[in-house]
């Protein structure tokens, strides 16, 4: 969400031959910020951003702290662990899930499905 509690803008519609599920997010996926997408401080809008070749998302401190840590090392469990940490508090799995499952159908975040066991 924006930091007026209003929806973020979506990404650009991204033009696919084929549709596919989305790999679901599990305690041992690894979120990265999308291909096309960059998280960088914006000084001039004192905040985080989100930008795209077609424009900015500017985030809020919540959606910034979680795209921060979404550099596909952290594992989702991880990146829940770190924030209950940081803010102390509890029970942010549901939120963060949220959060990071919109990211997706943006487009701003993805995380590869993890291999199959043999």
């Amino acid at each position: 969400m924006c930091e007026s509690g209003a929806p973020l803008p979506g990404a650009p519609i991204h033009m696919h031959t084929q549709h596919s599920d989305p790999p679901s997010l599990t305690d041992d996926a690894r979120p990265r910020i999308a291909r096309g997408f960059r998280l960088q401080w914006e000084a001039a809008q004192d905040s985080h951003v989100l930008l795209y070749p077609e424009g900015m998302v500017k985030l809020n401190p919540s959606a910034s702290e979680i795209l921060q840590r979404c550099d596909g090392a952290h594992t989702f469990t991880q990146i829940v662990a770190e924030l209950e940490q940081r803010f102390d508090a509890t029970a942010l799995r549901a939120d963060i899930a949220a959060f990071l499952n919109m990211a997706h159908t943006r487009h701003w975040v993805d995380w590869p499905s993890a291999p199959s066991a043999p």
